[in-house]
């Protein structure tokens, strides 16, 4: 990449707070270089008092092509954009957009991604109850993307009411008696995810109830560093199958390059 890198390579801007946990910077960095495109990925940590005016200014940051949102960032950056995907429009969330003559597009990508993950880790779907915990931007899209790709039935959990609520009443607009309350217990369940920060820190609880997990289960995570958190620790020494944050990052690099293709070095 050094060797191509000059004022002609073009950027996209990955906005978190934290930022460190972040692996887009290298792995869609190399996947651009892969697919002979001349861009980088750059993070910036910008927290959530900053973010109107970090986005306001990205607008006028000419060589700026896309912008890729991580926690907390994804309901912030939907509303910036100009246009928006069916699910990401339906959701009220986007973690990547691309540069526009009239603007920016918006979609959101967790959830395709998250599912594949899982899919190719031998998770089955078809008619299986699941738990999601965490009904923030990922939460929202992978429940949207489990239920699109055919789990019988999803329970949410939220330690806030509120957000829980709000996505049990989005999502029960299109699948209805599919989405029910849940809660920190894993028992009866043949997916759990956890789609909270939980797990980032050393100090962390656990996100559910690891008692309730068995052999039976398999339990997804969306956190990216550590690799294997606790939950996924632990979910191992029970015996289940699990998916780390990182599979469902690899999942989402094919994605995240294939939605930027058209914009790269458009707005020259």
């Amino acid at each position: 990449m050094i060797e191509q890198y000059s004022g002609a390579t073009r950027l996209v801007v990955i906005l978190g707070d934290p930022i460190a946990q972040v692996k887009a910077p290298g792995g869609l960095t190399r996947e651009f270089e892969r697919r002979s495109t001349d861009a980088v990925v750059v993070p910036m940590q910008v927290r959530p008092a900053d973010i109107k005016s970090v986005l306001s200014a990205i607008d006028r940051i000419a060589n700026i092509d896309g912008i890729i949102a991580t926690i907390p960032h994804k309901f912030a950056l939907a509303e910036h954009c100009t246009g928006l995907s069916d699910r990401s429009a339906f959701l009220g969330v986007a973690n990547v957009a691309r540069r526009e003559a009239d603007g920016w597009s918006g979609d959101m990508l967790d959830g395709e991604a998250f599912v594949d993950a899982i899919l190719s880790a031998g998770c089955r779907l078809t008619g299986e109850p699941g738990l999601l915990v965490g009904a923030g931007g990922a939460g929202s899209a992978i429940g949207l993307s489990l239920l699109d790709r055919g789990i019988g039935r999803l329970a949410i959990s939220d330690i806030d009411a509120g957000r829980r609520e709000a996505l049990m009443s989005k999502l029960d607009r299109r699948y209805g008696d599919k989405i029910v309350e849940g809660s920190s217990d894993p028992r009866g369940y043949s997916l759990v995810v956890n789609a909270t920060p939980l797990g980032m820190s050393t100090d962390d609880p656990l996100p559910l109830d690891s008692s309730g997990l068995s052999p039976t289960i398999f339990v997804g995570d969306v956190i990216t560093k550590p690799e294997v958190t606790p939950l996924l620790q632990r979910a191992r020494e029970l015996g289940c199958n699990t998916q780390t944050g990182v599979g469902m990052f690899e999942s989402s690099v094919s994605l995240m390059a294939d939605f930027f293709a058209p914009s790269i070095g458009a707005s020259r």
